[in-house]
């Protein structure tokens, strides 16, 4: 803490080749920044997904998230909105708003950029770690989706379908 009360900040950077890399589901996730790292004010996430891959409907009660797509392509659907996106496009999906985003043809890479801080949990809670920087191979099992329902519960979120 600084004088006036608050946190004082420290830089913080990540080359490209580290991060927390974690597998979620079907994807590579690594971990950029957490709230730890910024005071609580942001959590970033950059996901490489498969083609076709899908996120599910859900909605986030604590954060919003946008989505910076890096590579690739992919359909983010937030509340009525249909967003086609591709590399260099960004779309921003307030909280308490539900959305989607399906995979393009060619996969897709993207940063998840939450405020505030704290969704790295949820994806640590759901995922393992991965022992390469690669995607995880495909899942021969259905998720424990009751399981994947009260993580997300555990961290303000909520799947919708």
């Amino acid at each position: 803490m600084n004088a006036s009360g608050t946190q004082t900040l420290k830089p913080h950077s990540v080359p490209s080749s580290e991060g927390e890399a974690r597998w979620w589901f079907g994807a590579l996730a690594v971990i950029k920044a957490t709230a730890a790292d910024t005071g609580g004010q942001m959590a970033i996430v950059e996901v490489t997904e498969p083609p076709g891959a899908a996120g599910p409907l859900h909605v986030h009660h604590r954060e919003d998230e946008a989505f910076w797509v890096l590579e690739g392509e992919a359909t983010i659907e937030i509340g009525d909105r249909t967003i086609h996106a591709r590399a260099g496009d960004y779309a921003f999906g307030p909280r308490d708003i539900p959305h989607r985003y399906t995979v393009g043809d060619s996969g897709c890479r993207m940063l998840f950029i939450c405020t505030p801080g704290g969704f790295e949990g949820l994806v640590r809670d759901m995922s393992e770690p991965a022992p390469t920087r690669q995607l995880p191979p495909p899942m021969d099992k259905e998720p424990d989706w009751e399981r994947v329902a009260a993580v997300a519960e555990a961290y303000g979120c909520e799947l919708l379908g």
